[in-house]
């Protein structure tokens, strides 16, 4: 597991813009090739799918969301009974929305994604 972490935050460091842009069929929203490849390197198709989802229902109350994910410290997992969070803001300490996942597989501790205009990128290729 730990080899795969490191794998896909260096395989991340190489997204830079991206030239090609996917399109997630039923939401029609846009994604970089950065998010296709955490994509299938982490298996976290849902994640794309999720974020971009409920992304979308705050296009009106910001042009440039701020999405993240956290796994959260063990005694918060007790708690709260979520695994990890996501987060939505706009990036300026307005939080628009968190969601709590009770289990998940994805391997990263945190992540960051931007949501600008219908696309979903990471913070890199904006």
């Amino acid at each position: 597991m730990k080899a795969q972490v490191k794998e896909i935050k260096e395989g991340l460091q190489h997204f830079h813009g991206s030239e090609t842009i996917f399109q997630i069929p039923l939401l029609r929203t846009r994604y970089t090739n950065g998010l296709k490849y955490l994509a299938e390197a982490a298996e976290c198709f849902w994640l794309i799918t999720d974020t971009s989802a409920f992304a979308k229902t705050l296009m009106d109350k910001s042009y440039f969301i701020t999405i993240d994910f956290k796994r959260l410290p063990k005694e918060n997992q007790d708690y709260s009974g979520y695994e990890a969070e996501i987060t939505y803001s706009d990036g300026n300490g307005n939080i628009y929305g968190k969601h709590g996942y009770r289990i998940t597989d994805f391997p990263l501790d945190e992540l960051r994604l931007f949501f600008v205009d219908n696309t979903l990128m990471l913070p890199s290729e904006y």
